[in-house]
């Protein structure tokens, strides 16, 4: 809004410097306000014109009085709500008042934090113009100022009526000037409702008279103009906006030293050397007098046949004597020029190589591995490795003074004939602590079995502990002991022996060795690691079958079948029939994934028998000795009958013993025909083996 007041204020003024213009133009501009405030719209602008200059002020004169009202409705809301809530921000006109009216909050703000109105915000120049407004506006509201009986000059530079006697009864803000009407102050305009005032923001409006460079600030009443480029080194800035030259000199903030003085120029100052230097001198910067050599600023000083030698402010020429080249010098009368043998001189000149001397100069036989120098006369040594790469010698070549030597890389020494080189065989000098393997130009060190090279020197073999791989654990069936280079395995000390490959743990059978301690009345049972001596009687109505032997295996069965006296009544009504006796040795299982069958219970009664035949069912039960629940007995049929088998469903931890008492029982029409006890002896080892 603000560069459009100022576009139309230059336009303006342009305008009317054209003199018989000016009317048609003001009369342009008021009609574009009018119509703004008659229809609150600048899209109908009807023009009155065909001039293009009056279009443009028509339009701007239109638009820039709806900016005006945007902004003076959303200043209005910031100081009677002290929000912008009911403001939209959704066209370009509301967008002004919303705009005005943050601003404005911000001033308020400002004024209320006792901050500075004239505070700088980086928020844009007319955001800065009605913040600062806003807050000057707060600021006059929490003040009281006693005018007095004094007349206040009013808008127009009249006087108004006295305060004293206020015929408009206290209505108006600024003076009353009778008939009931109000008028505001210098740098204030009347509002709508004919008694307040309101600040005239000159800076927006274009009405400030401020210069070019210059920045417009608007203040309570009036406005004022600040510099924007500062006057730049040299000049400082008046209380009229002006740029005045700083004199140096008078001030005193000069750096001419002693010998000079001070003389003031625009924006600077020079130093002027108090002392001047005579003739045959010149003045450097600090004030001293330097000789001049007019043999060298001169062209030609001196006439032909002389020479010019410079003197202190001033020279002298003189008569120009023989002058002998380079290799000659005068003779001792001073007459002709003779050679000179610098051969023969104190200095060594060819630095101990041979000197030939020669009319005028000299030169040098140089060695074997030197080359003469034409230039500086001298003998410089050959590169012969820069010379001649990679002809000279096998590996490496180091120049020399005069030569050059050969040298082999790491792996290699010199051969007789000091170019080429050999291969050293390091295993000769054993390095390493078992094998060694001489390659060209190196050495690898190798390990028997059992051993691997340490990582760190590639040179000393360490044994490999075969029991701390990760697969240690699985070499040996029991216990892994190391040795160097190798391994032994080792099996519990009773019980077990060592298996042919060496790492499997055999149990003993000691009833088969005759290793056992048992009676001649005890049957041995082998058992994983041990045995077990056995007795077994049968109790009191039972009797024995078959004959009992000094071994038992595993599938070997002790029975008692049941033996009744005559009128033996209550072993008739008995209803268990037999008693057996079955073995069985088991180890603590590593893994346990599945149940294992370890006693079948076979039977003769056929499966899905007729009621006719008498036994139809089979009835298996635990009775006693399944210790953590560890075994189960399930009924199955196989080749037509029903068969019982004892299942360990749980891992038992060795070594255990317990004694499963299982019962048979046949099932008949009539109901239980009587059982059959069986006792299984089993034995659980200590080892997974």
């Amino acid at each position: 809004m603000a560069l459009r007041v100022a576009l139309l204020c230059s336009l303006l003024g342009l305008l009317l410097g054209q003199g018989e213009k000016h009317t048609a133009v003001d009369d342009c501009c008021k009609n574009g306000q009018k119509h703004a405030n008659d229809n609150n719209d600048c899209a109908s602008l009807r023009l009155i014109s065909s001039s293009v200059t009056c279009r443009i002020a028509q339009e701007q004169c239109c638009v820039s009085v709806l900016e005006d009202n945007m902004c003076s409705t959303g200043i209005n809301a910031a100081k009677e709500h002290g929000n912008c809530d009911s403001l939209l921000a959704s066209t370009c006109e509301t967008k002004t008042a919303k705009m005005c009216c943050d601003c404005c909050l911000l001033g308020k703000e400002a004024q209320d934090l006792n901050i500075p109105c004239d505070h700088n915000l980086s928020v844009g120049y007319q955001c800065s113009l009605v913040s600062r407004a806003c807050c000057v506006d707060g600021a006059s509201d929490n003040q009281t100022a006693a005018l007095g009986q004094s007349e206040l000059p009013n808008q127009d530079g009249r006087a108004g009526v006295a305060v004293g006697v206020d015929p408009c009864k206290g209505k108006c803000d600024h003076v009353c000037v009778g008939n009931d009407s109000c008028a505001c102050m210098k740098g204030y305009k009347l509002k709508p409702d004919g008694r307040s005032c309101e600040d005239i923001n000159e800076c927006l409006l274009g009405s400030s008279n401020c210069r070019g460079g210059e920045r417009c600030i608007n203040t309570e009443g009036s406005f004022r103009c600040m510099r924007e480029v500062s006057c730049g080194t040299g000049y400082e800035l008046t209380e009229n906006n002006d740029c005045k030259d700083i004199d140096e000199c008078e001030t005193g903030i000069h750096n001419c030293g002693e010998q000079f003085t001070c003389q003031n120029t625009q924006g600077s100052f020079r130093c002027a050397p108090k002392n001047t230097c005579g003739s045959g001198f010149i003045q450097d910067a600090l004030g001293s007098c330097i000789d001049i050599n007019e043999c060298v600023s001169q062209s030609n000083p001196c006439h032909r046949g002389q020479i010019c030698v410079n003197t202190v402010g001033s020279y002298a020429c003189q008569r120009n004597s023989v002058n002998c080249g380079r290799g000659y010098h005068l003779n001792e009368e001073g007459t002709r020029c003779v050679d000179i043998d610098e051969c023969k001189g104190a200095e060594q000149v060819c630095s101990g190589h041979s000197c030939i001397n020669l009319l005028g100069s000299y030169r040098c036989e140089c060695e074997t591995g030197y080359n003469f120098n034409s230039i500086n006369r001298l003998c410089e040594d050959i590169n012969e490795c820069r010379h001649y790469p990679g002809r000279l010698c096998g590996h490496k070549c180091d120049n020399t003074p005069g030569s050059y030597e050969c040298s082999c890389t790491t792996g290699f020494q010199l051969a007789r004939d000091g170019r080429n080189c050999d291969d050293v065989n390091e295993c000769e000098s054993n390095p390493c602590s078992q094998e060694c393997a001489n390659v060209y130009g190196s050495y690898q060190c190798y390990c028997r079995r059992g051993y691997q090279l340490n990582d760190i020197d590639a040179m000393t073999c360490e044994d490999i502990d075969e029991c701390a791989l990760p697969t240690g654990g699985h070499i040996c069936s029991y216990r892994c002991h190391n040795t160097p280079g190798s391994f032994h395995c080792s099996c519990p000390a009773n019980g077990y022996t060592l298996a042919v490959n060496g790492r499997s743990c055999q149990d003993v059978d000691e009833c088969v060795t005759g290793r056992h301690t048992c009676a001649e009345n005890e049957s041995c049972f082998n058992i994983l690691g041990g045995y077990r001596c056995l007795s077994f009687d049968c109790p009191k109505n039972y009797r024995r079958v078959g004959q009992t032997t000094p071994t038992l295996e595993r599938s070997d069965t002790v029975r008692c079948i049941k033996s009744c006296l005559p009128n033996d009544i209550a072993c008739v009504l008995d209803p268990t029939l037999s008693m057996a006796h079955t073995f069985f040795s088991l180890p603590t299982l590593r893994e346990f994934t599945r149940s294992e069958e370890i006693v079948f219970l076979r039977t003769t009664v056929p499966a899905y028998g007729s009621y006719h035949l008498g036994t139809y069912d089979v009835k298996f039960e635990i009775l006693e000795g399944n210790i953590e629940n560890a075994f189960d007995i399930i009924k199955r049929v196989e080749n037509g009958v029903y068969v019982g088998v004892v299942r360990l469903v749980k891992p038992l931890i060795g070594p255990r013993e317990t004694v499963l008492k299982l019962s048979m029982r046949n099932l008949t029409t009539q109901g239980e025909s009587g059982q059959s006890i069986i006792n299984v002896h089993v034995f659980v080892s200590e080892f997974w083996f």
